[in-house]
């Protein structure tokens, strides 16, 4: 199979597809964040597809952002640029709840519940030191690298421009999560999750449009060669 990069980017729109239908799913099924479900089954499946979310994610955010990067401007880079650092935090922080925490749920469960309430809105009493402010950047770069991306997404008019009006939509829609418990405001990031899957097919059916019809001031001529005009 020959790689080329209109593949790669239908690769990565197919990753944001994934990426979003996981983000949206992970919500129905994630344990509550107490300390007797860190060392279940589902509490390890649950974090293992969350770091493959944020994984697929990075993937297909940035071949949207490459996709219409002259468009987007300084908007789509600085929407990029913090969905990105999202994305990454999301990394991180499953890898701790998936590999660190049941360790830390049998022999220090003080240490884990502490961990367990910072998404949890437990105050922090400060003993794990600059880790008790994650929750709020991961806040602030999903509130902000949502909206700006979405809006981006919009006035370029290259991928779904819906999608990315839902994007931002949804986006800002987590500043209302302190009006609800936290097991009710998870279900904020559905919105989320169908926009990135639907930025994620309008990516993947662009690049497939593109391999269908040749460039222009091109023939095809036999088998696997083209000739210019």
């Amino acid at each position: 199979m020959t790689i080329t990069p209109s593949k790669l980017t239908g690769a990565a729109g197919a990753a944001a597809i994934a990426s979003g239908l996981l983000y949206g799913a992970i919500q129905f099924v994630h344990p509550a964040e107490e300390v007797a479900n860190v060392t279940g089954s589902t509490w390890a499946i649950v974090h293992y597809l969350t770091v493959a979310m944020g994984v697929l994610g990075l993937a297909g955010i940035t071949a949207m952002y490459l996709k219409q990067v002259k468009e987007t401007g300084l908007l789509g880079l600085s929407g990029f640029l913090l969905l990105a650092l999202f994305y990454l935090t999301v990394i991180a922080n499953s890898f701790v709840e998936a590999f660190v925490l049941p360790p830390l749920a049998e022999q220090a469960p003080d240490v884990a519940t502490d961990i367990l309430g910072i998404f949890g809105g437990t105050a922090a009493d400060g003993s794990l030191g600059p880790y008790e402010g994650i929750s709020t950047f991961a806040f602030a770069i999903y509130f902000l690298g949502g909206l700006t991306f979405g809006l981006a997404v919009f006035r370029a008019r290259i991928l779904a421009r819906w999608a990315g009006i839902l994007l931002a939509a949804g986006s800002v829609s987590t500043a209302l999560l302190p009006l609800f418990p936290h097991a009710v405001g998870r279900f904020a990031a559905l919105p989320v999750g169908i926009a990135v899957a639907w930025l994620g097919y309008s990516l993947w059916v662009s690049e497939r449009q593109t391999d269908d019809f040749p460039a222009a001031g091109t023939v095809t001529a036999g088998r696997g060669r083209t000739l210019a005009q």
